[in-house]
């Protein structure tokens, strides 16, 4: 499990296909303090195995499945990718849960500057996301935590810090560019809960 607080921005090394799925190199120094083979680490918001180590770099591969429902397809040597380690149990949960299944790809709609220095980035949401997203709420935008600030008729928007900004793969986003989005993981619990309770009352109403 994660948090969705970024702890670095790394780099893809390199970038090699496996039948239909892709191998990726990733240069990076904060995620490699305590590097094990099948480890987890969060590479934009998606839940990647490492399958090798060195210094400063580790690489993982990608099935299919994971090139058809988030942007890791879409990584190039260059690319940078927000990293973060799973929470360990005596660690601060500082942002909320994110499990790093991507639910689905979403695109930067607009990015306004604001007087503060901070930014307030819309987000354009696949069909069907967008019920589970709630002003003041959490969205994972690349692995990152952030608070719903505003709902739109075809997505969000939040309001991004300058330390996030800077911190985090934001400040490279231009109009267009693709998201990874998980959206609350609580609200797809409690929409499957009540679908269930509504289920099972008509059930009982059809069988009195």
């Amino acid at each position: 499990m994660f948090t969705g607080i970024v702890e670095e921005v790394g780099t893809v090394a390199e970038v090699a296909a496996r039948g239909d799925g892709r191998r990726l190199v990733l240069a990076a120094d904060a995620v490699m303090g305590d590097i094990a083979l099948g480890a987890s680490i969060a590479v934009n918001g998606c839940c990647l195995t490492v399958v090798d180590f060195g210094e400063q770099w580790w690489a993982t591969e990608a099935v299919p499945e994971t090139l058809a429902r988030t942007t890791i397809g879409e990584l190039d040597v260059g690319s940078g990718v927000n990293l973060e380690r799973p929470l360990r149990a005596d660690g601060r949960f500082g942002g909320h849960v994110v499990q790093g299944h991507v639910d689905g790809v979403g695109h930067v709609a607009s990015i306004e500057p604001l007087t503060d220095g901070s930014h307030l980035v819309a987000i354009t949401l696949p069909g069907g996301l967008r019920r589970y997203v709630v002003e003041k709420g959490s969205v994972a935008v690349d692995g990152c935590s952030l608070t719903v600030a505003g709902l739109r008729p075809d997505g969000f928007e939040v309001a991004v810090i300058p330390h996030t900004w800077t911190a985090t793969r934001f400040g490279t986003y231009t109009v267009g560019d693709p998201v990874n989005i998980e959206v609350d993981v609580l609200a797809k619990y409690v929409e499957r809960l009540l679908s269930a309770r509504m289920e099972a009352d008509i059930e009982g109403i059809s069988n009195a």
